[in-house]
């Protein structure tokens, strides 16, 4: 059988600027989830856990922002135990403008509700929402069907995705998948699970 070369699915990519962010998953005593009503793009109007983009240009780790977004967006102060990654995403031509790899972090213990200095800033609005309610917020579509679900079954556990924006609907694929920490369990065995569903 003669050798066939592989395919090479970024032959006929768009060039885009890549952008590199973290979301901080920050969950209180009573398993609320921080979340930020923001008024800045992306996604102005929508709702998401607190974040912002890597300073790769000055060397910045995916850790080191994640402690320096929730300094900066919630005014607390946490340490690298305070935090731990759980999931990668990884998103192909986001509205067509941008490629972006988002580092996933939750906060390895309850955060004091009253500790946050401030609920409102430049960037929005922060508010404590119940995690059985996040699902009916105004959330970006991607966040809706993929990141929230992921990151609720993962964790304590780690995940990776890849999502296809430049298909309609979006595309995505998991290629790392263990719920809970010490264990592992591959790609999901449904067929369907790597198309976005309505």
């Amino acid at each position: 059988m003669p050798d066939v070369a592989p395919v090479n699915p970024l032959e006929h990519a768009v060039s885009l600027p890549y952008r590199i962010a973290v979301l901080v998953y920050l969950y209180d005593e009573q398993n609320r989830l921080l979340m930020l009503h923001r008024r800045k793009p992306p996604n102005p109007g929508k709702y998401s856990p607190i974040g912002g983009k890597v300073e790769f240009h000055k060397g910045e780790s995916p850790h080191e922002c994640a402690l320096r977004e929730t300094w900066e967006e919630a005014g607390l102060r946490i340490g690298y135990e305070d935090i731990r990654l759980f999931g990668i995403v990884s998103e192909r031509a986001y509205e067509g403008q941008n490629h972006w790899m988002i580092f996933l972090f939750e906060s390895t213990r309850p955060i004091a509700a009253a500790s946050i200095a401030r609920m409102e800033f430049d960037e929005g609005m922060l508010q404590w929402v119940p995690v059985a309610s996040i699902s009916d917020l105004d959330l970006p579509d991607t966040d809706r069907r993929i990141m929230w679900p992921s990151a609720q079954k993962h964790r304590g556990g780690f995940f990776m995705v890849e999502i296809d924006c430049t298909k309609e609907p979006f595309e995505f694929r998991v290629v790392e998948s263990c719920p809970h920490a010490g264990s592992h369990a591959g790609p999901p065995s449904d067929p369907n699970i790597g198309r976005s569903r309505l």
